[in-house]
């Protein structure tokens, strides 16, 4: 498994490459119950790229400014330049998790929001973005684990807050908002990667083969590029200099 995750790991450093070189643009957001490995699996993804071309935003509670704007707007100010990757760690669709299962925003707003997910997902992939959707699950009984584990490690205690064991004891509507957001938001242009987490190894290998399946072509094309590319003309003049 640890070769595996290597090769996987030059091949999405090849990605990453291609995406720079065609100046195009990536969008991965990241999705799953509280203590499912996001950001593990996000490392795991990034650890051998090239940090000028990608970068991770971590989505919290709306700002008090966000809060005056479209809920889509700081979203959309953080959308990839030409020939970058941008990863969101949580998402627009907290919209129809959180804020659903917690009551804070209005029923007719969560109910439009289905709609102006997919047409903000259409814009995007219409416009040549490509982007990425997994959602990483783990069982109830495997977060009670990885709970218990930051509580007892000191190094890990600031993880875990009373907004996790509020939302646990919503478990069961979370379970629904999941089951309906699927249901409503997963099309053939811009689909969910629906990632057991109930393994760390075997999560963070599985979004690998995800996203360097769905991204192959840029590497492709960089393989090609890579055989244009002349050493010995090269070489030839650095020695003239």
């Amino acid at each position: 498994m640890e070769d595996e995750t290597n090769n996987l790991q030059l091949q999405m450093l090849r990605i990453q490459q291609g995406v720079f070189h065609k100046k195009d643009r990536v969008v991965i957001i990241f999705e799953g119950f509280d203590a499912a490995g996001k950001g593990g699996a996000i490392r795991k993804l990034t650890e051998s790229l090239d940090p000028r071309s990608f970068k991770v935003i971590p989505i919290g509670a709306p700002s008090a400014d966000d809060q005056g704007r479209h809920w889509l707007f700081r979203f959309w100010r953080e959308l990839p330049s030409p020939g970058h990757i941008t990863i969101f760690d949580r998402s627009w669709y907290g919209r129809v998790l959180v804020e659903k299962v917690e009551i804070l925003t209005e029923s007719e707003k969560l109910k439009r929001a289905y709609q102006e997910i997919n047409e903000f997902e259409a814009q995007l992939t219409n416009d040549g973005v490509v982007l990425i959707k997994i959602f990483l699950a783990i069982s109830k009984d495997e977060q009670f684990e990885r709970f218990k584990a930051r509580i007892d490690d000191p190094y890990k205690q600031w993880k875990i807050s009373m907004d996790d064991i509020r939302a646990r004891e919503k478990w069961d509507e979370y379970v629904k908002a999941v089951d309906e957001l699927m249901k409503k938001n997963h099309s053939a242009s811009s689909p969910w990667h629906l990632i057991a987490a109930n393994s760390k190894r075997f999560t963070r290998l599985e979004v690998l083969k995800v996203v360097t399946k769905k991204l192959k072509g840029h590497a492709e094309w960089m393989e090609k590029a890579a055989k244009k590319y002349d050493q010995k003309k090269l070489l030839k003049l650095l020695q003239k200099i």
